[in-house]
């Protein structure tokens, strides 16, 4: 089968590779589509874990292949496939923070060398706790496009939901690439007042189609001002960093009001630092939170908001590359223009 396979910074190529195979409880899954995902997108640009690697995890494709013991699937059947199942029973589950168990960590589906998602692959093996947890089934109307969003659109939800948004609050929403115009339309759905920021106009005018109160162009020399003007002078209730430029924090920081609450999304790198101005963390009580992955409780509400059309992710689709360009796909994702948003891969 054909595979993108990652042999270093940024470094991609697209081999002929041995087909994976499936064993006790597993089942093989021809990949239809996988999404490119800003995580992979930083393994890729900085080397950040060892080659040889097959990424790719917003994944949906048809399964091809039942592994002995393997009930409730058949071949044939259309699904989505989560690479992240949490064990259910250790500390940081009993607590709900599944992105912090080691089990979750454990990656279940894979094309071949160390499992790292595989969905830039023709083909996947998905292991047994992915199978029994970790597949949805597609309904006839929803189409791969669609169902390749669920894993992203569950780690804005959770986002969206530690949040803790009131109805009526303002609401920064820092970058509005696809992540950012996710976080836009829900953040929307719980009446807040969105204000976004973005360097692109093509995106300016999909977030306030998606219902943003105001965009502001990022290097805009007078957007703190705009934002006071917009906020009574006191700030935003809530500033959600979506961009994983560090340069935005402080910025993030100083737009949120006293006692307000910053969500950081894009920092997904350890060891990635950025001075800030802790006063106004003490003194004028501002809060900073985290938000990384996941979160398996969410499922069933991703696959409502998905399916259902409740907000909208194919109008976040730009370009459907094939798997033999997929270094041009890395590369538009990596330098977004007016014309990129969500890039799809077809294997």
């Amino acid at each position: 089968m054909k595979a993108a396979v990652y042999y270093g910074q940024n470094e991609l190529r697209v081999e002929d590779i041995t087909t994976p195979v499936i064993g006790h409880g597993e089942v093989l899954v021809k990949i239809e589509v996988c999404g490119v995902c800003g995580t992979d997108l930083k393994k890729i640009k900085d080397g950040l874990v060892s080659p040889p690697r097959i990424f790719g995890h917003e994944m949906a494709g048809t399964i091809v292949e039942i592994g002995e013991g393997v009930t409730n699937w058949k071949k044939g059947d259309r699904v989505a496939v989560y690479h992240h199942i949490p064990c259910r029973d250790c500390y940081y589950c009993q607590v709900q923070a599944y992105a912090q168990c080691e089990g979750y960590k454990k990656t279940g589906t894979t094309a071949g060398f160390a499992p790292s998602g595989g969905g830039f692959a023709e083909y996947i093996r998905v292991m047994d706790w992915i199978v029994r947890e970790g597949m949805v089934r597609l309904p006839d109307a929803v189409s791969y496009d669609m169902a390749s969003f669920l894993e992203p659109v569950n780690t804005c939800l959770k986002c969206i939901k530690k949040c803790q948004i009131k109805p009526g609050e303002t609401v920064l929403v820092t970058g509005q690439g696809p992540i950012g115009l996710i976080l836009t339309q829900l953040a929307v759905r719980e009446n807040a007042r969105v204000i976004v920021t973005d360097m692109i106009e093509n995106r300016f005018q999909k977030a306030l189609q998606y219902g943003a109160y105001k965009a502001i162009k990022a290097n805009d020399p007078n957007i703190k001002g705009q934002i006071r003007e917009l906020t009574n002078n006191r700030g935003v209730d809530l500033a959600i960093v979506a961009t994983a430029n560090t340069q935005v924090i402080q910025f993030a920081l100083d737009s949120l009001r006293n006692d307000g609450r910053m969500m950081l999304f894009a920092q997904t790198k350890t060891k990635d630092y950025c001075q800030i101005d802790l006063g106004q963390i003490c003194s004028l009580e501002k809060d900073i939170m985290g938000s990384y992955s996941s979160s398996v409780d969410l499922n069933p509400e991703v696959e409502d908001i998905v399916f259902n059309r409740k907000i909208d992710v194919e109008g976040l689709i730009s370009h459907h590359f094939p798997i033999e360009d997929i270094q041009k796909a890395i590369n538009l994702s990596l330098h977004p223009d007016e014309s990129s948003l969500k890039i799809l891969i077809n294997p």
